[in-house]
């Protein structure tokens, strides 16, 4: 019988470090990690969402520069308003919420961002870096914290085999490059993987980010394997996993639930990216 990974003290753990590299920074006269975050129009998730970074953000020291345009602002409000926050060197991160308005070009947008300031890491050369270089590249949140995750759980990743179900640019792609930067073998697995379950029971370790509530079940793990669950869907009106845990848990080793797993450590893991940039823009700062 498998256990639920406890992410919510992995994230705790984090979160300490993080003060710790915060306070000294501030005790140094360096300043703090400050995020600057815009928002088109008034969307309730996404204002829930950027409340939770502020306190969370708040709470490790660091600052939150929250913007919000209207939901009639042209793009080009949306491009000068980045332009500025490039510009502005008391920021050390962008965030854009999306979706954006459909009157707007995604991919310019992200264009727009500083790759330096890109904490999403969704510039194409942030994408690109991730990729072809060892140690460079932005990695967005979700990810980065399924590799944390693992680490904490397993230790060196060196030679496991992980099986991916899931291609987003979010999670899929990105994710296969921070593995193989942990020298793993990576399996990527997608709507069109023939004998998907017989694929997915190869791996040491499964992590299925598709969205599909309840879809990944014991047939698809192999023994003793370790589950991630990435997946956010609906189900009767509750937020729900990829993976049938009543199913899946009594073959696994450990397994993350949805909600309580990834999600809980994500916000912590942006902060961290956050606190990086900080630091690369500021003369190094002996930590504690």
């Amino acid at each position: 019988m498998g256990e639920i990974i406890n992410v919510a003290a992995i994230a705790k753990a984090e979160k300490e470090k993080l003060r710790q590299r915060i306070e000294s920074a501030r005790i140094a006269g360096k300043g703090t990690p400050t995020l600057a975050t815009v928002l088109v129009g008034e969307d309730p998730g996404s204002v829930y969402y950027l409340d939770m970074q502020k306190r969370t953000l708040e709470a490790l020291g660091g600052t939150m520069l929250k913007i919000t345009l209207g939901g009639d602002a042209s793009e080009e409000e949306l491009l000068e308003t980045l332009q500025a926050l490039n510009d502005d060197d008391k920021v050390h991160g962008i965030m854009v919420l999306f979706p954006l308005p459909k009157t707007m070009d995604a991919q310019r947008i992200a264009e727009a961002i500083d790759p330096k300031k890109d904490i999403d890491g969704i510039h194409p050369l942030n994408i690109g870096l991730l990729a072809s270089t060892p140690k460079e590249g932005i990695a967005p949140c979700t990810p980065m914290s399924v590799v944390e995750i693992l680490k904490a759980v397993l230790g060196d990743l060196k030679g496991r085999h992980a099986v991916i179900i899931g291609r987003s640019n979010i999670v899929g792609k990105p994710l296969i490059q921070l593995l193989l930067r942990e020298q793993a073998t990576v399996t990527v697995c997608h709507s069109r993987t023939a004998d998907l379950p017989a694929v997915a029971r190869t791996g040491e370790i499964l992590i299925s980010a598709m969205g599909r509530p309840l879809m990944i079940t014991k047939e698809y793990v192999g023994p003793g394997a370790v589950v991630i669950d990435v997946g956010t869907s609906e189900l009767e009106g509750q937020i729900t996993g990829d993976c049938d845990l009543t199913s899946v848990l009594p073959v696994t080793s450990w397994a993350t639930k949805v909600p309580g797993g990834v999600g809980t450590l994500t916000t912590t893991i942006l902060m961290r990216t956050l606190t990086d940039l900080f630091e690369a823009s500021t003369p190094a700062v002996p930590r504690r």
